[in-house]
């Protein structure tokens, strides 16, 4: 791609979702939705493949009938109530709004496009939809968490944490698994963000970092499937060992950085009185946990750790990004400064 016409779209999709972060009317906050939706369209084609044309076009008819959900919402809500101000909502438009914003992250029983849209992208384009493209839509759900109906809010929370874990068992490629991991996570950001919308903000945080980091790592690597991480352990064994500690964060196994939301999010669903449903959420992250040690167990256990003295072609020389190594240490590592994280965001 033409890097004026890249660095138009990249800065695009800056200004949408700066956009809808500062705005306090719909209408702009829509705008900035919109601008962030036209703009992500381009990288998804990019590749001229037939498979990227197939993810572009889903994920243009599945924002496009999101964004007319949020557009008919608040048009009732402006109509009904006097103004566009997006921090007063009426019973009727916040359910309809939060089921178009579920469409636009991909939230379970809204899910089905994301899986199929990431395998038709390339890993770069796939890294900007499964970090930068959730933050407009979650800062609008925070932005009215206060006014949303908590029940519709958990069931669609416990649904993506199990669809987010079952989904993920059956499949080889890993950019199907990074979207599955992405439901699954936005279930527990859910689940909890009618009663801690801080706790969701960490949780978002930290989940945009772990899959930053596993997803430079997979770039690094070229590994699209699990056949060719298996094979990663040839060519950069510490990579290797790092990419495995970092599922490890994934699926939230102490003392990783992914540990500390969910402990914190069941310490805060057991003061509600909601052991019953925290419990459900632990025992569903046991699904999305499976899939990782399955990935584990192919990079780092099923081949001897020697390098290889074969001068083959697939042994491309790896160029590291700068913030690579900023980026692993943030994922393993945030568990002993939990105290300075919750003061930064309370």
């Amino acid at each position: 791609m033409n890097p004026y016409a890249l660095s138009v779209l990249m800065s695009s999709l800056a200004i949408g979702t700066i956009a809808t972060l500062s705005s306090a009317h719909w209408f702009l906050a829509w705008m900035g939705l919109e601008i962030n939706t036209l703009a992500i369209i381009p990288l998804m084609t990019k590749t001229h493949h037939p498979r990227g044309t197939e993810s572009a076009t889903k994920y243009f008819l599945t924002q496009a009938a999101a964004s007319g959900l949020i557009l008919f919402s608040t048009t009732i809500n402006a109509w009904t109530l006097g103004e566009w101000t997006i921090t007063n909502l009426n019973p009727m438009p916040s359910t309809i709004l939060t089921i178009a914003l579920a469409m636009k992250l991909g939230i379970a029983p809204f899910h089905l496009w994301l899986p199929d849209v990431m395998q038709g992208l390339n890993l770069m384009t796939g890294l900007i939809l499964s970090t930068w493209q959730k933050l407009a839509p979650m800062a609008l759900l925070i932005m009215v968490s206060h006014q949303l109906n908590c029940n519709l809010l958990m069931l669609m929370g416990i649904l993506s944490t199990i669809v987010g874990g079952w989904g993920g068992l059956n499949q080889v490629q890993m950019r199907k698994i990074m979207a599955y991991s992405s439901i699954a996570h936005l279930g527990w950001m859910i689940m909890i963000l009618a009663f801690s919308p801080t706790l969701t903000i960490l949780n978002l945080i930290i989940y945009i970092i772990l899959t930053t980091s596993m997803f430079v790592m997979m770039i690094n690597l070229y590994s699209t499937n699990i056949n060719k991480l298996a094979t990663s352990w040839l060519k950069t064994p510490t990579l290797s060992a790092l990419m495995m500690i970092t599922l490890m964060a994934l699926g939230g196994l102490p003392p990783t950085s992914g540990f500390l939301p969910k402990w914190l999010i069941i310490q805060e669903m057991t003061k509600q009185h909601m052991s019953l449903m925290s419990t459900a959420m632990a025992m569903s992250a046991l699904l999305s946990l499976f899939f990782y040690l399955r990935l584990s167990y192919a990079i780092s256990l099923t081949t001897a750790p020697n390098m290889s003295n074969s001068n083959l072609t697939w042994r491309a020389q790896l160029k590291p990004m700068a913030a690579m190594p900023v980026i692993i240490i943030l994922s393993l590592m945030l568990v002993p400064i939990t105290p300075i994280l919750l003061t930064i965001i309370w």
